[in-house]
């Protein structure tokens, strides 16, 4: 198995490190076997990649592997579409699995084999009862289940009727294969699960072999002793799975037994992982796809152009705990802040344009400021940048009647331009509507680069792009998909942030941004971090935000002063 180097760097220590070391000290095993398991039902989110760190991450610290296994247990749901979106998402987050890539259905014929297995043991028997009855007779968690009708039926009529139902003889739903457990268990996945139900559907990789197919309780386990699995890792709604994990594997002749652990999965504010209500969002078009970058997704993430060491950072901080939480958001957004820091190279946009004119600034004139790339990475160089008797600056950066402590420019204020000069605003220009639609300013050549020879100081500076050479684009800003942090999954489309997507068209970027043709994260100095998105052509450029400057969550870790 093949992993980055940063991503090996990038684990942590938990209880399920400490389990595995204490396995291979006592010599139950001599080599660590881990696997990821995805439904290809769908792309995999935020919470997925930590399971894929957690998995191939602790396979690689202690010198093992890690398999990825494609749960294709139901075609109904699965489509090509998502197993290539899977392999490509893995692969982006830093890992991979070399030669081992499985599937759940590589083993329906031995699954099959394993539930004869079982008929002929007595421990499993075909139920005729409708889906509705057997949930009927299930029980609760106070009141025991109902024992089937057809529960004490033969072995040879099992076996016959099992046959039939391969062989594609009933219609879907009208017989189930159930394990015979225990009825009055109080662990209500013991009480007699379904082992196979008949589903006359192709499936994307057998085709129309199967009629019938495993459920995910007999065919997880069983996938991971072919596997030879050491140390099986769910989250911790699989904790009341693991009796009926082991009794499979207990009565059944498997190659090994792996053994189950759960740890609590990751719930983000602001966000819904339910792969169901994330469906609903795609197929109910309140986003544009599964790559929208206000999704979950990793998919969504990388559009949105979130690096994958942010990720595996984020990760690793959350950390593995055996107790369910929410973690806030802002913790996400300060390990995406962290990586895109140290690695953006800086850019002047202005966003909402509001143009200027430096009336003593020679007309038809310009010259070339030098801009540096980066402030903390000499070598990343530096760039030109024109100036001239034309520029646009931020709209929000001018008031005409400014509050107090408003220290950006307004009516007889004195700025400094980055990389430029001090400027001060002299006139205010108006449309017939008494909007502000162009600023008369003039500019002191002695202040070249931003300072003042006579030492006087100014208490703003602004970023700016010079008309003459300024590219237009469309910017993408983001914000939550919804409104609260605790969105309600059943009914989410009541949650749906109407503000979580503002298009600003008319942008103005300075003309490096146009040139570099790029995905990579740039920082818009002053604004944000941004990346370009796949909809940009020539002509047409197209940001996304990344992430905004403001740092919430450094001043809530730190605590108070």
């Amino acid at each position: 198995m093949a992993v980055s180097e940063a991503a090996v760097a990038e684990v942590g220590r938990d209880f399920i490190r400490d389990i595995i070391q204490a396995d291979l000290d006592a010599g139950r095993h001599t080599t660590v076997i881990t696997r990821f398991p995805p439904e290809p039902n769908g792309y995999l989110h935020i919470g997925h990649a930590k399971a894929i760190c957690l998995n191939f991450g602790v396979a690689q610290e202690f010198g093992g592997r890690c398999h990825l296994r494609f749960d294709d247990t139901n075609p109904v749901k699965e489509e090509q579409e998502y197993i290539d979106a899977i392999e490509r998402d893995v692969r982006w987050l830093g890992f991979d699995w070399g030669t081992h890539l499985y599937h759940a259905s590589d083993y329906f014929e031995q699954l099959y084999q394993w539930a004869e297995h079982l008929i002929r043991a007595g421990l499993a028997y075909v139920d005729d009862q409708s889906q509705d009855e057997i949930r009927a007779t299930r029980g609760t968690l106070t009141e025991p289940g109902q024992n089937s009708p057809y529960r004490d039926r033969t072995v040879d009529e099992n076996l016959d009727l099992f046959r039939r139902m391969r062989a594609g003889e009933f219609p879907n739903g009208a017989r189930v294969l159930r394990a015979k457990i225990d009825m009055t268990s109080g662990n209500i996945n013991l009480r007699d699960p379904v082992l196979y139900r008949i589903l006359h559907a192709s499936h994307p990789r057998t085709g129309t072999t199967w009629t019938i197919y495993p459920s995910y309780d007999f065919a997880h386990g069983q996938s991971d002793a072919l596997e030879h699995i050491t140390h099986s890792l769910c989250t911790l709604e699989f904790e009341d799975h693991r009796p009926l994990y082991d009794w499979f594997l207990d009565h059944l002749p498997v190659p090994s037994h792996p053994r189950q652990y759960e740890s609590a999965r990751l719930n983000l504010t602001f966000t819904v992982l339910s792969k169901r209500v994330l469906t609903e969002l795609v197929r109910g078009g309140h986003v544009s796809g599964w790559d929208d970058p206000r999704m979950p997704t990793l998919a969504g993430l990388r559009r949105r152009g979130v690096p994958p060491e942010a990720l595996r950072d984020f990760v690793k901080r959350i950390g593995v705990a055996k107790a369910n939480s929410v973690v806030d958001m802002g913790m996400f957004e300060f390990s995406v802040r962290e990586v895109l820091n140290r690695t953006a190279l800086r850019r002047m946009a202005v966003l909402r344009p509001l143009k200027v004119v430096i009336e003593n600034y020679p007309a038809g004139q310009s010259e070339e400021l030098e801009g540096i790339n980066h402030p903390d990475d000499p070598s990343a160089g530096t760039r030109k940048i024109r100036f001239g008797r034309e520029l646009y600056v931020e709209r929000d950066d001018f008031m005409e009647n400014p509050p107090k402590k408003f220290f950006r420019l307004s009516p007889g204020k004195e700025v400094r331009l980055r990389y430029a000069y001090f400027i001060t605003c002299r006139e205010v220009v108006k449309n017939a509507a008494g909007e502000v639609v162009e600023l008369r300013c003039t500019y002191d050549p002695a202040t070249r680069g931003g300072n003042a020879p006579d030492g006087r100081k100014v208490q703003a500076t602004l970023h700016w792009v010079a008309a003459a050479d300024a590219v237009p684009a469309d910017i993408r800003l983001y914000n939550p998909l919804f409104m609260r942090p605790d969105p309600n999954a059943a009914e989410f489309a009541a949650d749906l942030n109407p503000q979580s997507l503002e298009v600003l068209t008319g942008a103005m970027v300075e003309p490096a941004l146009a040139g570099d043709n790029s995905s990579e994260p740039v920082q818009f100095e002053r604004q944000g971090y941004f990346c370009r998105d796949r909809d940009s052509a020539p002509g047409r450029l197209v940001f996304n935000r990344t992430v905004g400057l403001r740092d919430s969550w450094a001043k809530v870790s730190a605590g108070p002063k």
